[in-house]
């Protein structure tokens, strides 16, 4: 029997946690975050995929290749502010969806205020850093006996 699978999608810039703006980000780079999500989906009896990429189209691909997992995590970076593409493809792929930040987004310029994948993700955790993720997958894990 395998097991559930929870699909780590991360966007634009993320590749470049760690250099990247910490002080807004931390030092924690994108490996790390991989390690964390792994031995947290672990602890929860979950395989996971752990994705990156700087292209909104292939996002949109690893989103749909998601269909058919318990659900996605999702830090989309800027394109949450800015892509209808991801919203739809986040609807289409009818895949249970938390939206993830590593900074606390309302803290931040009003335009980070607005999110297009809010409305249709399941929930949105933002602001505890690469604890985000962590918080994102336990959640996840949790919804196999709780009600959508």
């Amino acid at each position: 029997m395998s097991q559930a699978v929870v699909h780590i999608l991360n966007g634009p810039n993320l590749n470049l946690l760690g250099t990247r703006e910490p002080g807004i980000y931390g030092t924690t780079t994108l490996a790390d975050i991989e390690a964390l999500c792994r031995a947290e989906a672990e602890r929860h009896g979950l395989d996971l995929v752990f994705r990156q990429t700087n292209h909104e189209g292939d996002l949109v691909e690893m989103i749909h290749a998601a269909r058919g997992a318990l659900g996605i995590v999702l830090n989309a970076g800027a394109y949450t502010h800015t892509s209808v593409a991801l919203r739809d493809a986040i609807s289409a792929a009818g895949v249970s969806t938390v939206e993830v930040h590593l900074s606390n987004v309302f803290a931040r310029e009003d335009f980070r205020h607005h999110s297009y994948l809010s409305p249709v993700a399941r929930g949105v955790i933002c602001g505890f850093g690469a604890m985000s993720y962590v918080l994102a997958i336990a959640a996840l894990a949790a919804s196999r006996t709780l009600p959508a």
